[in-house]
């Protein structure tokens, strides 16, 4: 008896193909094992002795004109979505009492046409499509361990009801979407469609009927041979996968005779030609390249640069959060304000605002408000001072907490202040408050019942007052009290041009630029650059020199040695 390698990766394999799924074609070959399969024996015949012959024992043939033995093995090409009917449905749809939605009514009259035309060319291997019902019900019942005893969480039994294909989007609640930002009663099927990761799916099963001869058409002898799952992206999901060089793979039936049963799947689908491959490549580019007209055209030919020698930051900013204050139905006044040198921003830009009204929620010993109030603003640096030993400054952002009454009345909940980064990317920070106090029981009794509290006139004061013109600010005699803290996330970004070619023409030019370089801490890279490029232009410089120093007759091409 021969050893046979089976194969027993039965995972799925996923695949991705830019060609129409229409063009798939798979090979399946089923075969039942038998000792016949193993040992081909054949005895000699001896001349002058009546024998019996082999074939008065074999089985007539049935009246669909199979033979067992023919039917113990067989081979189909199947198309996606090609429907082949099984024993069961041939036998249901006959009867007209047992068609229920017209896609019954229309199987029915394909079994007819195949019964008028001499019945069905397949006999065990047949398929269910995305339309039949055992598509649903799979997808619907379908486990998610290999467990016999497997008990559905609750997790399981919501997503059962959701099925990655093809919905139906009623333009009712696409317009409900349109028309408000927040649905207070959804329904089930709302949740269903919106609150899922819904990508159209389409699903084909390759079944086998392994019941006895003679006995097909039970369901409970129908089992699955691959399952094929095919999204709007291209991405074809095959389980098992196609057999290739591996072993077959093997089914074991149950009941009182186990029969053992061998098939592969192959991918038959046919190669396109160089003439098609040549088509379709150019189709391919003349789509990109039109893509690529049309993504210019959305962000325009016009590219804005800054001034040589400037830098512009851009910042996406949000206020996340604020939490550990003591009342409730926090909101926050927040602004940016720029060093009065060389520091600058558009007429209409605005570098103040306020968030809107938020009540906290208690997260462990803290109550928390989360806004997630978002803002923007850009400004511009031009380093004018020719003075190596100018401060350089950064902008500030301020923000002023503050709470609401049940009486629309005011408190003053904290003052905080923090510098902007200094390096472009994404940056969390978390702004430390405080607000000044009375010290007195009558100035806190006043803020409880009547509101108001002591407020700072100028948010400066929170760092350096800017009308400050000391050498020592003194903060002496005002007393404060430790708050809370806000919590902002800002995104950064730095634009900048470096002038080459002003480097070599003036001096003091590039005596600036590289002071503006080397004292940013976002330009560590393009410094490194135009350290490259001076190093490079000195030694060109040393080379020319030294060329100039020789004879010219060891420098001209047509110059020859003479001993």
């Amino acid at each position: 008896m021969a050893e046979t390698v089976w194969s027993t990766d039965t995972g799925e394999a996923v695949y991705r193909s830019r060609d129409p799924v229409r063009n798939l074609r798979l090979r399946v070959h089923l075969q039942r094992i038998t000792s016949s399969n193993f040992l081909h024996y054949q005895p000699a015949v001896q001349p002058g002795k009546d024998l019996i012959d082999l074939a008065t024992f074999r089985p007539h043939p049935t009246p669909s004109g199979h033979r067992p033995d023919e039917d113990e093995e067989e081979e189909v090409v199947i198309g996606w979505q090609e429907k082949l009917f099984s024993q069961f449905e041939v036998d249901l749809y006959q009867n007209e009492a047992a068609c229920q939605s017209p896609l019954d009514y229309q199987y029915r009259q394909e079994i007819l046409k195949l019964e008028n035309s001499g019945g069905r060319k397949n006999r065990r291997i047949f398929t269910y499509t995305d339309s039949d019902r055992y598509t649903n019900l799979e997808e619907h019942c379908q486990k998610m361990t290999t467990a016999a005893s497997e008990v559905p969480s609750f997790l399981v039994e919501r997503m059962a009801n959701v099925r990655r294909r093809r919905q139906d989007r009623r333009g009712m609640e696409g317009g409900i979407l349109k028309s408000r930002i927040i649905t207070w009663e959804p329904s089930e099927e709302f949740v269903r469609n919106n609150h899922v990761i819904n990508t159209p799916l389409q699903t084909m099963y390759i079944m086998a009927d392994l019941g006895p001869y003679g006995k097909l058409g039970y369901k409970t002898s129908e089992h699955v041979l691959c399952t094929l799952k095919v999204d709007s992206n291209g991405v074809i999901t095959v389980k098992p996968d196609f057999t290739g060089l591996k072993g077959p793979y093997r089914i074991e039936t149950e009941g009182e005779k186990q029969e053992l049963w061998k098939y592969t799947i192959d991918n038959v689908s046919s190669i396109a030609q160089p003439v098609e491959e040549e088509r379709e490549r150019r189709v391919f580019k003349d789509l990109y390249v039109r893509h690529k007209e049309y993504l210019s055209s959305l962000v325009g030919t016009d590219f804005e640069m800054t001034v040589p020698g400037a830098l512009r930051l851009f910042v996406n900013g949000e206020v996340v959060s604020a939490q550990g204050y003591e009342y409730d139905n926090l909101y926050i006044h927040f602004f940016v304000e720029l060093p009065t040198i060389n520091w600058s921003s558009p007429a209409v830009q605005q570098l103040s605002g306020v968030t809107q009204t938020c009540a906290t929620k208690s997260l462990g010993m803290d109550k928390v408000a989360y806004f997630s109030y978002p803002f923007t603003f850009e400004a511009f640096f031009l380093h004018e001072d020719e003075s190596a030993d100018a401060l350089l400054e950064w902008p500030v952002l301020y923000c002023e907490v503050l709470s609401l009454d049940f009486w629309q009345r005011y408190r003053v909940e904290g003052y905080g202040a923090v510098v902007l980064p200094a390096t472009p990317g994404s940056h969390t920070l978390t702004v430390s408050t405080w607000r000044p106090v009375e010290l007195s029981p009558v100035a806190e009794l006043r803020r409880f019942f009547v509101g108001g509290s002591l407020e700072l006139e100028d948010f400066s004061y929170v760092r350096i007052p800017g009308t400050f013109k000391g050498e020592r600010l003194s903060r002496f005699g005002l007393h404060t009290e430790t708050t809370g803290s806000v919590t902002f996330r800002l995104h950064c970004l730095q634009q900048s041009r470096l002038p080459f070619r002003a480097f070599l023409e003036s001096s003091s030019l590039r005596k600036r630029m590289r002071s503006v370089l080397d004292r940013l801490e976002g330009f560590s890279q393009q410094s490194s650059i135009h350290n490259v490029l001076e190093a490079f232009r000195r030694a060109r410089r040393r080379m020319q020199e030294a060329r100039e120093s020789l004879p010219q007759d060891l420098v001209s091409p047509s110059g020859t040695l003479v001993s």
